[in-house]
């Protein structure tokens, strides 16, 4: 009977482990977003260094 873990021991050893899981989910969910976020924003910056170079060139040759 002493190897035999208390139920009370094991229910908070599944309640840990519910919170690791739904902490990872969280975090997995967080990372997608800013990534999304951050390819949004590339491609943003990417548009108005374009029209930069533009108006830089109509500027050259003019």
């Amino acid at each position: 009977m002493a190897d035999q873990t208390p139920p009370a021991a094991i229910d908070r050893i599944d309640r840990a482990i519910a919170r690791i899981e739904a902490a990872m989910t969280a975090r997995t969910r967080a990372t997608e977003a800013a990534t999304q976020r951050h390819a949004a924003l590339r491609a943003r910056m990417e548009e108005a260094v374009a029209a930069l170079d533009d108006v830089i060139a109509r500027g050259d040759a003019g």
